[in-house]
């Protein structure tokens, strides 16, 4: 039997970690790719089982790039859905960037380079400690890293993973470095290939609902549709159709499966007001377990 395969954004990342957790101790092939683009389509045109897509963070919120792409580009269902620590930290040369004392010395740092995501996480340490360095985004923190390993001796740094600094050869030069203790990342497990090697307690259900136009109070009979039967929802977002300005479509997550007693009323309910309901899936939601984090998968 051949290995599930898994596209993810590049080795070193935070989608790495976050990957190697989930597929801790299982047999199976992860599959790098530059740009969430291409994690996408490498499941959609069947090359790989799953693609992992980061879809929200403590910090920012929605990643609104990928939440588009899964609703617009592709038709793959949400299988799974776990949280990781989003943690960066700063990485360089140490023997370049380090003082007399051998601790990191913020005037020897130029150029501080990440993606724009975590550039943003750590914005009061940059403030703090680097106003003075140039910032610069990538497609990664781990091409920033690389970058960087590829730059010697030009006084650059770049905010990543103490996974990828250990894959360059390089320095952590301070550790935990995002702004809040707190910061979380969100990941979806997606692609036509079924997942059901975990299981949880916590079932959730995604779905996107289109309200017809010009019908005033009908978000209201929508949202009741779901309080009176007591349905948790643990998301609601507005997203543009990009068919018509002004026209939106809600993106929900509901606390419930989809084979429970309640929730396929409710939705059937919806449909009745004459809203379009699209199911983007019924999965497992997994909580983060620190003292079972670690490698375990092999890659590509």
């Amino acid at each position: 039997m051949s290995r599930k395969k898994v596209a993810l954004l590049p080795q070193g990342t935070v989608s790495d970690e976050a990957v190697r957790y989930l597929f801790r101790g299982e047999d199976v092939e992860f599959v790098y790719c530059k740009m969430i683009a291409d994690v996408f389509q490498s499941t959609a045109n069947g090359h790989t089982d799953w693609s992992v897509i980061p879809i929200e963070n403590t910090i920012d919120g929605s990643v609104n790039l990928h939440t588009d792409w899964l609703v617009h580009e592709v038709d793959l269902p949400i299988r799974a859905e776990w949280v990781y620590p989003s943690i960066q930290n700063l990485i360089g040369f140490g023997s370049e960037l380090s003082g007399e004392d051998g601790r990191w010395s913020p005037d020897k740092i130029v150029k501080v380079m990440s993606h724009p995501v975590a550039m943003a996480q750590c914005l009061q340490f940059v403030r703090s400690k680097l106003p003075h360095a140039e910032l610069e985004t990538l497609s990664s923190t781990a091409e920033a890293v690389r970058t960087v390993k590829n730059n010697p001796g030009k006084g650059w740094a770049a905010f990543g993973t103490e996974l990828a600094a250990a894959d360059m050869g390089l320095d952590v030069l301070e550790r935990g470095v995002t702004d809040h203790d707190n910061n979380f990342t969100r990941f979806l497990l997606v692609g036509h290939t079924p997942y059901e090697t975990q299981i949880s307690s916590t079932q959730k259900t995604s779905v996107l609902i289109t309200l017809p136009e010009d019908y005033p109070g009908l978000l209201h009979q929508v949202l009741s549709a779901f309080a009176w039967r007591r349905i948790n929802l643990s998301k609601i977002e507005s997203r543009p159709t990009k068919k018509k300005l002004g026209t939106y479509y809600f993106y929900i997550d509901i606390v419930y499966s989809l084979d429970s007693v309640l929730l396929p009323g409710a939705l059937a309910e919806i449909e009745a007001l004459g809203c379009q309901v699209r199911l983007l899936g019924s999965y497992p939601s997994l909580p983060y377990e620190p003292a079972k984090a670690g490698n375990g998968a092999s890659s590509r």
